[in-house]
């Protein structure tokens, strides 16, 4: 079965695909980011061509996510990996070791919906058509997705280097956003590798 974004828009309809759901710098709104700072404290760090990228984790949104999340980035299952699928003024998704949209982890994770928002920079899990059907493959939205509030696993958001995110290679918008020759996640870890650098000097 083919996993990528079930959901993307294309001037300006909405519709559905066969398989995979998807499933600032984080726009929001102060008070939205006093209240995530207040109930977490994780963060990861996402290296890309460009620079880094900080994600905060939301384990008050959704908890299991969250662990399994930290526990494929303790084992490196990240690094490398391409953005196989990306939508100019969407979003860009990745996770998934095939790249083409089919692979994962091998270990399905039961829906966390919120009412968390789908906003520029909001981290949330693609998934196949059954809700309870999101493995390792996420996405950072580019723009509100409003489309998508309820319906995918909203796990993190970007609260550093979102214009990084933004300069990420775009896929072809008549192809469904797949991208030819895409960029990757250089790492992804759970530690600043920019203090490491520092540290290392």
């Amino acid at each position: 079965m083919r996993l990528f974004l079930v959901s993307f828009v294309l001037y300006g309809v909405f519709f559905v695909t066969q398989a995979q759901a998807a499933s600032s710098e984080a726009i929001a709104s102060p008070e939205k980011t006093q209240d995530s700072q207040a109930q977490s404290k994780d963060f990861a760090y996402m290296q890309l061509k460009d620079g880094v990228v900080k994600i905060r984790l939301r384990p008050d949104l959704a908890p299991r996510h969250v662990d399994r999340i930290k526990a494929l980035i303790n084992k490196g299952f990240y690094n490398g990996l391409t953005f196989h699928r990306v939508i100019d003024g969407f979003m860009a998704q990745t996770g998934d070791p095939k790249g083409d949209g089919t692979g994962g982890s091998g270990q399905n994770l039961a829906a966390e919906f919120s009412s968390a928002p789908h906003v520029r920079g909001t981290v949330s899990m693609a998934r196949a058509m059954s809700p309870d059907s999101a493995d390792s493959q996420f996405f950072i939205v580019l723009a509100p997705a409003p489309h998508l509030d309820g319906q995918y696993t909203v796990w993190g958001e970007v609260v550093e280097g979102m214009n990084f995110v933004d300069a990420i290679k775009k896929g072809d918008p008549m192809n469904n956003g797949a991208v030819t020759q895409p960029d990757r996640i250089l790492s992804l870890s759970l530690s600043n590798p920019t203090s490491q650098e520092k540290k290392a000097q």
